[in-house]
């Protein structure tokens, strides 16, 4: 499944799946069906690569959606959703999840108004992420901001062009969230 975790690759000819829709090596094409738990499985490292989460991370993060009310599977899309590096993606100044994983972690951005450099950072209805006053000028940054909205900014955020500011102003609904992901699966995976 095209995941497009290589950015503006994904969306040329050179697309590893555009070229080769099936597993690796001399048995590749002649894999049977998967079973139950290999489809939540696969189901899981889908969204584990996604968003590019480590094991015992998402394990916590599934864990707190669990403890939330409503229903654990939009909760953890949500949780997942909040994180600082996808927000930095889905603001449009980066090409993928990595990219904005590495701006981040470079310390190019803010929330409300203090320095932060943990992409793991969940952030809340209401915050203000900003680019830093001396980020504005790597070029990564302004030619992701001649191009914002290019890729479409979800409904959820509030962006501001001219100041390099984005208000959060609510996390995602479940129909916001355009991904092929079948989060019953997951739930389904860490209920046995």
């Amino acid at each position: 499944m095209k995941l497009n975790l290589k950015g503006e690759r994904c969306f040329t000819d050179k697309c590893a799946i555009e070229r080769r829709n099936y597993p690796p090596g001399q048995h590749g094409q002649g894999r049977g069906k998967a079973s139950e738990y290999g489809r939540q499985l696969r189901e899981k490292q889908k969204v584990r690569r996604i968003y590019g989460v480590q094991e015992k991370q998402f394990r916590a993060y599934f864990q707190e959606a669990d403890r939330l009310k409503g229903v654990t599977g939009e909760n953890l899309l949500k949780i997942l959703e909040s994180r600082l590096d996808n927000m930095v993606y889905r603001m449009g100044y980066a090409g993928s999840r990595n990219e904005a994983r590495q701006l981040v972690r470079h310390g190019h951005f803010t929330v409300n108004g203090k320095k932060v450099n943990i992409p793991s950072f969940l952030t809340k209805a209401g915050d203000i992420v900003a680019v830093r006053e001396n980020s504005k000028k790597i070029p990564a940054i302004v030619s992701a901001q001649e191009g914002v909205g290019s890729r479409g900014v979800p409904g959820w955020l509030e962006i501001d062009a001219k100041n390099f500011t984005c208000t959060i102003k609510e996390l995602p609904k479940r129909e916001e969230i355009t991904m092929p992901i079948e989060e019953h699966l997951i739930v389904e995976l860490y209920s046995k």
